[in-house]
Order: C-alpha cells, then structure tokens, then sequence
C-alpha cells in the first residue's frame, strides 16, 4: 500500500463523563451507518470531549442533528495512510517543516496488518497550502 494523505473533516462536541455515554454516541452513528475513519473522546473538566472524523460527513452531520447533538465547529485535518515502516512518518511532515509550517497536532497507530494511520491538523490559514504540499487527495 502506497502512503496516502487526504483531507478530513472532524468534528467534537461534549458529553456527559458517566459510563456508558460514548456507547450510546457511537450507538447512534451505527445504527445511522456512519462509519468513521477516526475516534477519540476524553475527560475535559467535568464533562468528556468526543472527537469524530467521519468518511462521509453529510450522514453524519444528518445523524447528529436528529440526536439534537451540539456539535462544535467542523475543521480540518489530514489522514495519513500507509505501510507502516520505520520514518513513515517523516517525509509529510518534513515537507511542512521545510516551509516552516507546524503542525497542531498529531495521533499515530499501527495497524495489526502492517498498515498505520496518523491524523494531523495544522492551523486553518496553512489548510490549502499543506494539502497542495502534500499531494492531499
């Protein structure tokens, strides 16, 4: 598998942090069919955060506004695919280091199939320039 890098939408809102509430979240994304490329939630305060990178974002949109869910702004990231190696990672991101661009943040996996992910966000106003950086489909 060639590395690959696209554009995603993500999307978080907050929830209670009682046992039990991610389940029903993710609960209604299923029985929606949404299907999501990435997912994260954790403690903020008192209540959770829950992130969402859904693949296709209008199901998701259309789901979470029949759940009445008060979703934050959507933003923009980027997943990054590929065979996993050791310095997957480098060349993406060397590129936005070449032209001074940091990145916001950053989540890694490996897959069990010898594949990895990373989903990666750099500020709003660097969006288009990294994509075309990137080769971002």
């Amino acid at each position: 598998m060639a590395d690959s890098v696209r554009k995603v939408t993500y999307f978080s809102m907050a929830i209670s942090n009682k046992a039990g509430e991610g389940v029903k979240v993710l609960s209604a994304l299923a029985d929606g069919g949404v299907n999501l490329l990435a997912f994260t939630g954790f403690p903020r305060g008192k209540r959770a955060q829950v992130d969402f990178i859904p693949e296709d974002t209008k199901k998701f949109v259309a789901v979470a506004k029949k759940a009445g869910w008060d979703l934050n702004p959507k933003k923009t990231g980027f997943l990054l695919q590929g065979k996993d190696r050791t310095g997957a990672l480098l060349e993406g991101l060397q590129k936005l280091a070449d032209v001074g661009m940091k990145v916001t943040a950053m989540d890694a996996v490996v897959g069990g199939d010898g594949s990895y992910g990373a989903l990666f966000w750099v500020k709003p106003k660097n969006v288009a320039k990294a994509a075309k950086l990137l080769g971002a489909k």
